[in-house]
């Protein structure tokens, strides 16, 4: 069977696997309040059969009221415990539901954490996926007339030894028939997270890419990520050229284990024949068949998102949903994104008021952060995200991602990732693009304070530059404690760095400090210990 033959098969038995899950999806939504307390119940009745259950005081027959009176809010510290006994020892200590894997996470600024994937868990996952993936079809049919590229979050080097080849594939997500289904539409084997290395990785990502003409969908996290497949596209064209046209891995076959090669003589001629400049029309020509691109785009992903947008021009574009590796809170759905109802148990703080509410009396424009119960054993587990009920689809409300509650507090002066986002939604860049706002034990004159973080195409402009950090500093002393620091000498004044380069400067920091390639995201506020770090230094900066 060719790989035409194959990828259309996959496509009809994939719709067609999605169908179920995409029409009860639908049909339930009208029943958000006794799906969300059967799954409840379900729940209760695995927990309780654990040892983690077993000392929790809760009993299998115990009402939605009475679970969420007895069971505080969590967060993955509170698990620790058991969860370095459970992998240690092979046995269930959380839940009753045998383990499939553990999938390595990181935070913005927390080490790797390891969350059990059970059995139960990748089900309640599959519950949105289908209603997605189904979605996804009708809304973009072309997607099914080519391949994809689904995202592999690539782990650290250190990791990959002690790790098996479907840790971090995205594809693992789905139930077994699903996943055999998928695997005959996807350009790029799951293999590529496991090479010698997140170079080796990223090489044997793009020559699978550039190798495939009919690549239709490119779903990734990032469009930091996705900007960044494109620039090293430019940088190592010869070499992918060279591969591609004689098949062979050439230097790097040891790293690429049993990794098969690509090999594509058209694609070895247009990479030949390219600048390396990133350009929409050779694009384009790269990938005609292009109908969807999905990756993050709000938040400080926004103008990164739009900058793919316009390199990638022939296809479609589709925002995430709020996935994170503890739990699916919506996904993409009829261009709004409703809460993934039948996959987790879910409840939200209403941050004016501080009250626990169920999904079914949330309002309009409340601003909330979710707390999850999944089938991996976490209860009440607390996500950092700050949500804003936009609408409801049915029962179901409908969200909008405003960012991060990693708030900082250097002196006192209370300024939170919202906030930062705000004040960067204020400031006019004149060309260039903001990648953070970094809050720095020193920001240079011996003193904690601000730093923002830019990147520029053109030469660095002192003016521009010095006009930017005055609207910065302007923006932030709207904050009273901001202004109160500022007014004891507590804090120096904000200061605004930029780099051609920043943005790749920027995600090699993150990746020292131990977060997974793939997964990494441009936040509005970041706080890093010490000085700023010396290749972050400007050529640059203004204050």
């Amino acid at each position: 069977m060719s790989a035409v033959i194959a990828s259309r098969c996959g496509h009809g038995l994939l719709k067609a696997f999605m169908q179920g899950g995409l029409q009860r999806f639908e049909r339930q939504a009208h029943d958000l309040e006794a799906v969300q307390r059967r799954l409840l119940r379900d729940w209760s009745q695995r927990f309780v059969r654990s040892p983690r259950g077993r000392n929790s005081g809760i009993r299998p027959d115990d009402s939605w009221e009475q679970i969420t009176a007895r069971l505080p809010g969590s967060h993955y510290r509170d698990y620790q415990d058991d969860l370095e006994r459970q992998r240690r020892e092979n046995q269930q200590r959380l839940i009753d539901s045998p383990i499939s894997r553990y999938q390595p996470t990181s935070g913005s600024t927390s080490a790797i954490k390891w969350i059990p994937y059970t059995r139960a868990f990748l089900g309640e996952l599959d519950q949105a996926i289908s209603p997605w993936i189904g979605d996804l079809y009708r809304q973009y049919p072309q997607i099914a007339q080519g391949s994809h590229y689904w995202s592999l979050s690539w782990i650290p080097s250190a990791l990959r030894e002690s790790s098996s080849a479907d840790l971090n594939d995205d594809m693992q997500l789905m139930s077994l028939g699903k996943r055999l289904i998928a695997g005959l539409t996807q350009t790029a084997p799951p293999g590529i997270a496991l090479a010698g290395s997140a170079d080796d990785s990223l090489f044997a990502t793009l020559a699978f890419l550039v190798a495939d003409t009919r690549l239709s969908v490119m779903s990734i996290w990032s469009p930091t990520f996705g900007l960044g497949l494109l620039e090293q596209l430019g940088q190592c064209r010869e070499e992918l050229a060279d591969v591609l046209s004689r098949g062979h891995w050439g230097q790097r076959s040891a790293a690429m284990a049993a990794l098969r090669c690509p090999r594509s003589t058209a694609a070895a001629q247009r990479l030949r024949a390219w600048d390396g400049q990133a350009d929409p029309a050779f694009f384009a020509e790269l990938w005609p068949q292009l109908a969807l691109v999905s990756a993050w785009d709000t938040a400080a992903a926004a103008p990164w998102a739009q900058r793919l947008r316009q390199l990638l021009p022939q296809a479609g574009f589709q925002g995430k949903g709020l996935w994170a590796t503890e739990g699916v809170v919506t996904f993409p759905f009829r261009g709004c994104y409703p809460l993934a109802y039948r996959s987790h148990v879910y409840e939200f703080e209403d941050l004016d008021s501080g009250k626990i509410l169920p999904p079914w009396a949330l309002r309009q424009g409340q601003q909330v952060m979710p707390l999850l119960t999944t089938g991996s054993g976490f209860a009440r587990y607390r996500m950092n995200d700050i949500l804003e009920v936009s609408g409801h689809w049915r029962t179901l409300p409908c969200f909008r991602f405003l960012g991060r509650n990693d708030g900082v507090d250097l002196v006192g002066e209370k300024i939170s990732a919202t906030l930062a986002q705000n004040v960067l939604d204020r400031l006019d860049y004149a060309g260039y693009l903001p990648i953070t706002l970094l809050a720095l034990d020193d920001s240079g004159e011996g003193r904690p304070g601000y730093v923002l973080l830019l990147e520029s195409n053109i030469e660095p402009r002192s003016l521009a530059l010095q006009d930017l950090a005055q609207q910065l500093e302007n923006a932030l002393l709207d904050n009273f404690h901001y202004r109160l620091a500022r007014d004891l000498g507590q804090l120096a004044a904000a200061r605004c760095i930029a780099q051609p380069q920043m943005r790749q400067l920027y995600l090699e920091q993150a990746r020292a400090r131990g977060m997974l390639e793939g997964n990494i995201k441009l936040e509005a506020l970041r706080h890093w210990p010490g000085e700023l770090p010396a290749s972050l230094r400007p050529l640059l900066q203004v204050s």
